[in-house]
């Protein structure tokens, strides 16, 4: 009862919006950020974690020819890795936020506190998209925490403080200034999140840590830099505390996985030719292209429209307007700035996931089929979602293409169209024809803009 009280009350508590101020007199100036360091540095902890990597895998491994003559090939042992990093405390009762890349598929992990004191820890949450992981302590009792600010109300040239372990030489503090927002797809691995940029100096060990501001809130979760000597180099950047509590939110309430909405929309960025065109003053938001029969937005977008502003926030790339979707949550509405035909209009669109509809129907197929151990699922919006796929995609989608249809050059990702001239659109019926098929097939196969027909004899 007492833990689902605390997950209850920092909900309730939300990302609160901060007045800043800047040291304007000697006293001020004197004390430096001393106060704030005091505030925050006991709520930003230090991650050892360790992760069992698999062996290298054999280039023949579950070939049906050749697989039984190289079985040692390439055979090494499992190696373990260790990773460093930085996390911060938001919970009294040990929920700890830091990156997807610092924790992702960890095997121990290891929290330290500001005081040396030392949990296990166990992830409640992770997303590699967002570089977003959500710790549980373990036995933790009573702990400091960090406020979440509204990152929303976060300016350009606002102090800030980077709090983090760089290079493992312990906790330590930088200063800096906020240089930027609205950074999109400038952050490492598969994130296209929505960053705060900062000089802040953020080193390698950092990663995890606080971006806190003048009044010891949280403003973002340090992520990344950019640097070409691994150092910093004044360019560094962290999650928004929006996204934070999103994905706490959906950690407290037993996701594994951080669910986005799904749009269902083909657009890009209005460029000064299109603006001019469009009735727009300036080059502002996505001009739409596609919209999917089965979106939430089919109903109020259309081809040619503009999207300008999500919640009354810009967006001008897809990747920000997943973001504030995102923030705005599954199962809201969020309202929605359109103009079409020179008229502006808000317009209420429920956040919702892309659903499986027709069912995947995941099926592998047989010893007797023409490509044996091949997984194979219907093409649905939420199949179209996981794979990135076009939204006109349909058909059927090769999840796994097993030993044979690998010999064969198919990939993950591919869509089956049809099999000698015969057409198939579910998992099902695609099984059954590689099941009833002859010695020879053409195999008609969609990867990415292109087709190609695949010609087998057995």
């Amino acid at each position: 009862m007492f833990r689902i009280l605390c997950m209850f009350l920092i909900v309730l508590a939300g990302p609160v919006v901060a007045e800043t101020r800047v040291p304007v007199s000697p006293a001020d100036i004197s004390l430096g950020f001393v106060p704030v360091v005091r505030k925050a540095a006991p709520a930003v902890v230090n991650i050892y974690a360790r992760r069992v990597v698999a062996a290298r895998r054999s280039p023949f491994a579950g070939d049906p020819f050749f697989g039984r003559f190289f079985e040692e090939f390439g055979a090494g042992r499992p190696q373990v890795q260790n990773s460093l990093g930085s996390g911060v405390i938001l919970s009294s009762n040990g929920i700890v936020v830091s990156n997807y890349h610092v924790v992702g598929e960890a095997t121990d992990i290891r929290v330290v506190l500001n005081d040396r004191r030392e949990y296990g820890a166990r992830v409640l949450l992770g997303d590699e998209e967002a570089d977003l992981a959500v710790l549980q302590l373990d036995g933790a009792p009573d702990l400091p925490t960090l406020r979440l600010r509204d990152s929303d109300s976060v300016e350009v040239g606002e102090l800030v403080l980077a709090i983090g372990n760089p290079f493992g030489v312990g906790q330590t503090v930088s200063s800096g200034i906020v240089s930027g927002l609205a950074r999109s797809g400038t952050a490492m691995g598969t994130a296209r999140g929505y960053f705060i940029q900062t000089d802040a100096p953020i080193n390698p060990g950092n990663s995890g840590g606080a971006l806190v501001d003048v009044n010891g809130d949280l403003i973002g979760i340090n992520t990344a830099i950019l640097s070409r000597s691994g150092g910093s180099n004044g360019i560094g950047f962290a999650i928004p505390s929006a996204l934070v509590a999103q994905v706490v939110a959906q950690a407290q309430a037993g996701k594994t996985k951080l669910e986005r909405p799904w749009a269902g929309l083909g657009g890009q960025p209005v460029t000064p030719d299109m603006a001019e065109g469009l009735g727009l003053p300036r080059p502002d938001g996505i001009v739409i292209s596609q919209v999917h029969p089965q979106s939430s937005f089919a109903a109020a977008v259309r081809a040619g429209d503009v999207i300008t502003a999500v919640d009354g926030q810009p967006v001008n790339s897809p990747a920000e307007m997943v973001y504030r979707m995102t923030l705005a949550g599954i199962g809201r509405t969020a309202l929605i700035t359109r103009l079409r035909d020179g008229v502006m209009a808000e317009i209420e669109v429920a956040m919702m996931v892309a659903l499986e509809d027709p069912p995947r129907a995941t099926v592998e197929t047989g010893p007797r089929a023409a490509l044996p151990q091949m997984v194979l699922s219907t093409v649905n919006p939420a199949v179209i979602d996981q794979y990135r796929l076009p939204l006109t995609a349909e058909g059927v989608i090769v999840e796994d293409p097993g030993p044979y249809g690998t010999r064969a050059g198919l990939q993950a990702g591919d869509i089956l169209r049809g099999l000698n001239g015969i057409s198939f659109s579910d998992s099902v019926s695609a099984a059954a024809a590689l099941e009833a098929v002859g010695r020879s097939l053409a195999l008609e196969v969609q990867r990415g803009a292109q087709r190609v027909v695949l010609r087998l004899r057995g």
